[in-house]
């Protein structure tokens, strides 16, 4: 089974990788926070620094493009060769309400002439192999047979399917039986992507999909940064563990110039996922979210992984 880490805006970027893969080792393959570029290509100096070698080192990344614009994506495609990476891989799935306005994301899958017309663009050109990360439709995954005849016209290096469509976001429950169906008979490797927060919905998925050989994990391997090492026959994760990783990443966080303002509200963003372990502590979770300097964080907490009951099977569940 080939475990990946999805890219996760916000949450999975270059130090978290860094320290993730040390800690917890399991995941094989991790995605870059894509890259959105303009029209001619250009994007931001951080997405550059998420991805490049040196800040990677040891880790099978494969980077992610947001674009639209076959010429832009294949701008991009060309700088990451330059950088060493053998694949890239299409965002055609990002549900945000601004990206799809943009035709973005999953945006493309509105219109499958034009999603054509751009793989048939980017698979004549692409220097790097390209892999797609796809919702299922925009307003039902029934949308989804005809979008997979799209991606079937081309050499994909992977589809990873998000069983969900567009107007689920991240609320309904994955079509695990239509991903099922469009499982059977593809000419590429198919990953499946949705709602695996620990062994049982994994041992679940693999019963009801016999073959499957890629699982892409997201909220469930913010939540419990152990879910890949479980999910391999590994010990669960211990609240030690927990609070080492916390700290590290806060630290790590610190020494690279953030302010101590912005590395709270990054360790925030990241306790969205990982409060799911403590169950009962609403409390607690309210006390953090409300701290505004360094130390009135630390407190809470200190408070959160002391006085909260803690239970890793929990599972993410927001």
């Amino acid at each position: 089974m080939i475990l990946s880490f999805a890219p996760m805006e916000g949450v999975t970027g270059a130090s978290y990788r860094r320290i993730h893969s040390e800690m917890f080792p399991g995941a094989d393959r991790y995605y870059a926070p894509f890259i959105a570029p303009d029209s001619q290509g250009n994007f931001r100096l951080k997405h550059l620094r998420d991805v490049l070698p040196d800040n990677n080192q040891g880790i099978s990344l494969v980077p992610q493009i947001l674009a639209n614009s076959p010429e832009a994506f294949l701008s991009v495609a060309g700088q990451l060769r330059e950088l060493g990476y053998e694949e890239v891989n299409l965002n055609a799935g990002c549900p945000s309400g601004t990206v799809v306005a943009k035709h973005k994301g999953a945006g493309m899958l509105s219109d499958l002439n034009t999603l054509d017309a751009f793989l048939d663009r980017v698979f004549s050109a692409a220097p790097v192999s390209v892999s797609v990360k796809t919702r299922m439709g925009m307003n039902s995954t029934h949308e989804f047979p005809a979008i997979l005849e799209v991606y079937k016209r081309y050499p994909l290096s992977e589809l990873i399917v998000h069983a969900r469509d567009r107007a689920g976001l991240y609320k309904s429950l994955p079509d695990r039986e239509a991903f099922a169906r469009a499982f059977e008979g593809c000419p590429f490797p198919v990953c499946y992507n949705g709602n695996i927060f620990n062994a049982a919905h994994m041992a679940s998925l693999t019963a009801e999909i016999p073959g499957l050989s890629r699982i892409m994990l997201g909220r469930g391997a913010a939540a419990n940064p152990a879910l890949f090492r479980v999910l391999k026959g590994g010990p669960p994760l211990s609240r030690f563990e927990l609070r080492d990783f916390h700290d590290r990443l806060l630290d790590d966080a610190l020494s690279s110039g953030l302010s101590p303002h912005y590395a709270m509200a990054r360790m925030k963003e990241l306790w969205y996922y990982m409060i799911w372990m403590f169950p009962g502590s609403a409390k607690e979770y309210k006390a953090l979210n409300k701290s505004r300097s360094l130390d009135e964080y630390r407190s809470a907490v200190s408070c959160v992984f002391s006085a909260c009951a803690f239970d890793p099977d929990t599972g993410f569940n927001g």
